[in-house]
């Protein structure tokens, strides 16, 4: 998957940021996110233009520069918690709040998520986008702790993104348990958590009809054996014997997807069967 800021991204910043910043603040801003060279010359578009594709074209991490520079902005703070301010900060407040709309519009487009504290994900899914949605409305720290983990180290630490993905299903397991009463299996790693999970939401394949969705609901237990497997035997959540297991990138990022896919399932699952 591409590490480097899309185009029109780079369109985006060059269109939207001289309207935001002056020269002095867009040279600071470049600046604190570690944007290689000197200051480009030019009007502020084509300094923000310049800046970019020089990032694109030099920095190995492209992205991580793009989350320094978008942190201020999509990190805004709500309007009431912000002092009484004059027409011109309330207008230029407001341009604020629909350029980071824009971005985050835009970086869905392209698979790339933003991540609190200012860092760029390429490894999120729609799935894990909708995911990242529920669980802010369920207000579960934990879950979003491990979530932000596993997309934040895809690329740089493929074996933490590996634990976080497996840690995932395990706290929407036992959050779902909890909120529910039911009894704790004896047991708590992923399996057992799964199968408690999977009869109290009758996940079971011979209730369906439509033999494609059994052949679908069937394969979930085989892919939380996988996912529970892989963090044994791949992640950072154990020690490792003389041969050191290095899981890649896409590695990585099919287990974390995967893992995504299998709680969204749970929550979706779960919201729908309160509504009845």
């Amino acid at each position: 998957m591409s590490n480097v800021i899309p185009r029109p991204v780079i369109s985006l910043l060059s269109d939207k940021l001289p309207d935001l910043e002056t020269h002095a603040s867009l040279d600071s801003l470049f600046m604190y996110a570690d944007a290689p060279g000197e200051v480009p010359e030019g009007s502020k578009p084509v300094k923000v233009q310049e800046w970019l594709n020089r990032t694109n074209k030099i920095s190995e991490q492209p992205l991580k520069i793009l989350g320094k520079l978008l942190e201020k902005y999509i990190e805004l703070p709500d309007a009431d918690t912000i002092p009484s301010y004059d027409n011109f900060e309330r207008t230029q407040y407001q341009k604020s709040i629909d350029f980071k709309n824009s971005l985050i519009e835009i970086l869905g487009k392209y698979g790339l998520t933003y991540i609190q504290g200012g860092f760029i994900s390429n490894g999120g899914s729609l799935p894990s986008q909708s995911l990242q949605s529920l669980i802010q409305q369920k207000n579960i720290p934990a879950i979003n702790l491990e979530f932000e983990r596993a997309l934040k180290n895809v690329d740089l630490q493929p074996l933490e993104a590996v634990s976080a993905a497996c840690n995932i299903l395990e706290s929407v397991c036992k959050v779902f348990i909890e909120e529910e009463k039911l009894n704790v299996p004896a047991k708590q790693d992923l399996r057992n958590l799964w199968k408690t999970v999977a009869t109290a939401l009758n996940f079971d394949p011979s209730q369906l009809q439509d033999d494609d969705l059994k052949k679908i609901i069937s394969g979930m237990l085989s892919v939380v054996d996988g996912i529970s497997a892989f963090r044994t035997h791949g992640s950072s959540a154990h020690g490792q014997g003389k041969i050191m297991y290095k899981p890649k990138p896409r590695h990585a990022r099919f287990a974390v997807n995967s893992a995504h896919s299998l709680a969204l399932f749970v929550l979706e699952t779960w919201n729908e069967n309160k509504l009845n």
